[in-house]
């Protein structure tokens, strides 16, 4: 049919701006069903997460994005947008507060990767991965799902691997983003100072938050930022330092 004709090439001609718009419309679905039906129990952000890894479960080496009407989503998925974004979630936060967190915030950049790396490297392990490119990868995969797949790649782990690292990641998300508004005031997790040790400790930027978000709006940048270190950090010690500690150990 003629309509249908036109509306394909419209979509495959503009395919950046039909990502966008349903990644838009999942956003608005995860949101109602997490507002309506669950009483915010479950964030919106974790329901759109689960319902992408559905999504991309049905598509081959691509996800979804080998489908031609959403070809776009391959581009907005990408590593550039995915930094881009990244980088953006620290607009907004004060110099003055990122100061005074000084030592104590370093540190938990430091403790929060190396307990997390050796934490899931140790789980995979016990179910097991015990050989060092596995420990390492699933390691490196419950620091954050983005430093599971990089680490992964830069020593030369399985897709199957590096495939789990970013289950892991997403698990540790998922749990995140649902676990902060709940322990928040028991941990004092109320201003900008502990917001900033937070993201420090736990790290997955996405977690972070929208955990926070669902806490204190105002809390979002400086957890974010600090959960944005810890992903760097988290890139170039797991693949390199704690990678040969590894194998030192184990082999």
């Amino acid at each position: 049919m003629i309509g249908i004709d036109i509306l394909d090439n419209l979509f495959n001609m503009n395919g950046l701006i039909v990502a966008f718009l349903v990644v838009g419309i999942m956003m608005l679905v995860a949101e109602f069903i997490s507002r309506r039906l669950l009483n915010r129990r479950i964030p919106g952000v974790a329901i759109a997460i689960i319902a992408a890894l559905v999504f991309a479960y049905f598509g081959e080496d691509k996800g979804i994005a080998n489908c031609p009407v959403f070809t776009g989503m391959a581009l907005l998925g990408g590593s550039m947008l995915r930094d881009f974004t990244i980088v953006a979630t620290a607009m907004g936060a004060s110099l003055s507060e990122l100061r005074k967190t000084g030592i104590a915030g370093a540190l938990s950049l430091i403790i929060g990767v190396t307990v997390t790396f050796f934490v899931g490297g140790l789980i995979g392990y016990a179910l097991g991965y015990t050989d060092a490119k596995s420990f390492t990868t699933i390691g490196a995969g419950a620091c954050t799902y983005i430093v599971g797949p990089i680490t992964g790649a830069a020593i030369g782990a399985s897709s199957d691997l590096i495939a789990i690292s970013i289950a892991a990641g997403v698990i540790k998300t998922i749990f995140v983003t649902i676990i902060t508004p709940i322990v928040a005031k028991k941990i004092g997790l109320d201003n900008p100072g502990t917001a900033m040790i937070f993201g420090g400790m736990i790290g997955t930027t996405s977690g972070v938050a929208a955990g926070l978000a669902a806490t204190d709006p105002k809390l979002v940048p400086y957890g974010a930022l600090t959960a944005t270190f810890y992903t760097g950090i988290g890139v170039l010690l797991c693949p390199s330092v704690f990678y040969l500690l590894v194998v030192f150990i184990l082999d």
